[in-house]
């Protein structure tokens, strides 16, 4: 598959201060490649390089095969949508959109024909003569978007574009963004901290932590089989269960043992062997703790339930067993009361171990 964007070596420090390290990243044709991490992380910056708005230290990058790493903003292909709309405020939507086309001397029956493009497929034609002070916040980054769309470019850039934005908003131009990407095929590189927006929208997410990528993979592959245990622990809400304890072995079989409690392994796919007394983390994301009728057979635990969280469609329990507290997601229509017993069995088949010491996946 062809790249559009492609990353070499990248890094870049601030004096003392390293905020990307020997970053290296493809990016391919019409790809949809969010990067997610928390703030700090290098995942603005990383952008801010390929847009060209700061000069990477060592490294080099490349869009379509050409070395853009010294070249100007203007003359990469690429078009940016910040957090910030950054609208004229003087200037009526229409003028907002044309005005960077003007200043590159594009004939004007072009600028209008990319003007009236952008605006019928953001749904924003009967706003072209509003400015941007009678916008709503979700129209104004509609804007800020087709300004970018007008471009006509290869590569777009989004930098956190929506946490500007309420709940709903977020929600319905999340969905726009992504019809966006469906229907122009363009490549995207688009940067937040919203673990929603990042699995909802990528092809692939790229996790960052302190300027390194802990794992690049299908969104479907990051929340089920998490490399290590900060990806583990940062995707998914609520957060998966981590439970600290060590292999044992019985019957010839390992078996996880925390606080004395044994755990058969059984349906878990380790990629090395387990040896008895190797300390480890099991993790268990919510929905794959299996309560009461749900548990089918096999290897079951008594917990308590400690507090109930009705959600609407679902309802999370926060369980205690074997000193641990863990949260688990049933259907909205079951209720439990604190201090209930409770039968609990773990789907092994989807939970994952990792090496207390590297913290990564077994």
């Amino acid at each position: 598959m062809a790249n559009s964007v492609s990353i070499r070596d990248l890094s870049l420090s601030f004096g003392a201060v390293t905020v990307l390290k020997d970053l290296n990243l493809d990016i391919h044709d019409g790809e949809f490649l969010v990067l997610l991490g928390s703030s700090g992380c290098g995942k603005s910056t990383l952008l801010n390089c390929i847009a060209g708005l700061l000069e990477p230290t060592e490294g080099q990058i490349y869009i379509k095969d050409r070395n853009v790493t010294w070249e100007e903003p203007k003359d990469r292909g690429i078009g940016m949508v910040f957090q910030s709309y950054a609208l004229y405020p003087q200037m009526t939507v229409e003028k907002n959109l044309s005005f960077g086309l003007q200043v590159a001397k594009m004939p004007k029956p072009d600028i209008d024909k990319r003007v009236a493009r952008a605006s019928e497929i953001l749904q924003i034609g009967p706003l072209l003569k509003r400015k941007p002070a009678e916008l709503s916040g979700g129209q104004r980054q509609r804007v800020a978007i087709g300004r970018a769309l007008v471009r006509d470019v290869d590569v777009f850039l989004f930098d956190e574009p929506l946490s500007n934005l309420d709940a709903k908003l977020r929600s319905e131009l999340r969905v726009e963004i992504k019809r966006l990407h469906q229907q122009l095929k363009n490549t995207m590189i688009y940067v937040t901290h919203d673990q929603i927006e990042a699995l909802t929208l990528a092809d692939r997410i790229a996790i960052m932590k302190s300027g390194v990528i802990q794992q690049l993979d299908d969104p479907i592959v990051i929340y089920n089989r998490p490399k290590n245990l900060f990806v583990a622990g940062f995707i998914g809400s609520p957060s998966m269960n981590f439970l600290r304890g060590e292999i044992s072995e019985v019957d010839g079989r390992p078996v996880f043992t925390t606080h004395g409690v044994n755990f058969s392994l059984a349906g878990y796919q380790a990629s090395e062997p387990l040896s008895a007394g190797r300390k480890v983390v099991l993790g268990a994301r919510p929905e794959h703790i299996a309560i009461d009728s749900d548990v089918m057979g096999g290897e079951a635990h008594e917990a308590v339930v400690d507090i109930e969280e009705p959600m609407g469609a679902d309802n999370l329990l926060w369980l205690k067993h074997a000193g641990h507290l863990m949260s688990v997601r049933i259907g909205g229509a079951r209720r439990y009361a604190p201090g209930s017993r409770v039968r609990m069995a773990f789907d092994m088949s989807m939970a994952s171990l990792f090496d207390a010491e590297t913290e990564d996946r077994i």
